[in-house]
C-alpha cells in the first residue's frame, strides 16, 4: 500500500469527493429542509388538499390555515396546482384566497395568473383580480369539436 504522501494531489481530491458526496446526499434525504405542509380535507369523499409554504399557522377558533412563503398547493382531486406568496385555506367557508404572485395550473393545461385569486371549493369557481393598472391573464386550452386534430386546410375553388 502507498502512504498518503505519494498519492497526487487530484487522486486525494477524487477520492475525498468520493468518500463525502454519497455523505451530502444521504444528509440531504434524511434531513429535508423545513418547509411546512398542512394537508386539509374537504368534506364529502375525504379528498387530500396539500399545501407547502416556509410557514404556517392555524387558528383553531376560525379554523383558518394562513401560509406565508412559497406557498405550494396541490389539490390532486380537481386537478389544481397553485403556487403564490401566500394562502388562506377558510375551512367553514370551503374557500382558498391566494395572494402575491399567484399561478394556477388547472388539469395540467389551463391557467391564470394574477396578483388575488379566490378559490371558491363547492362551486369550483375561480375569482382573479389584477395587481393596480395590470390585467389577469388566463390560458384554457379549447378542443375544436369539428377537428379531428388536423389543421384546417380551405378548399380550392376548381374551374368548371
Amino acid at each position: 500500500m502507498m502512504p498518503c504522501s505519494q498519492f497526487s494531489k487530484s487522486k486525494m481530491r477524487r477520492f475525498g469527493l468520493a468518500l463525502v458526496l454519497p455523505v451530502a446526499l444521504l444528509g440531504a434525504n434524511l434531513f429535508p429542509p423545513q418547509v411546512q405542509t398542512a394537508t386539509a380535507q374537504a368534506s364529502g369523499g375525504n379528498r387530500p388538499l396539500t399545501i407547502r409554504s416556509d410557514v404556517q399557522e392555524y387558528d383553531a377558533k376560525t379554523q383558518v390555515i394562513t401560509a406565508r412563503g412559497n406557498v405550494q398547493m396541490f389539490y390532486p382531486s380537481r386537478q389544481i396546482q397553485a403556487t403564490s406568496a401566500q394562502a388562506q385555506y377558510f375551512s367553514k367557508e370551503r374557500r382558498i384566497d391566494f395572494t402575491g404572485n399567484v399561478y394556477i395550473l388547472q388539469q395540467g393545461t389551463n391557467s391564470i395568473r394574477a396578483e388575488k385569486v379566490t378559490y371558491l371549493i363547492d362551486q369550483g369557481k375561480f375569482v382573479a383580480l389584477p395587481q393596480s393598472n395590470r390585467q389577469v391573464e388566463s390560458i384554457y386550452m379549447v378542443e375544436d369539436a369539428g377537428n379531428s386534430g388536423q389543421a384546417a386546410t380551405p378548399a380550392l375553388k376548381r374551374p368548371n
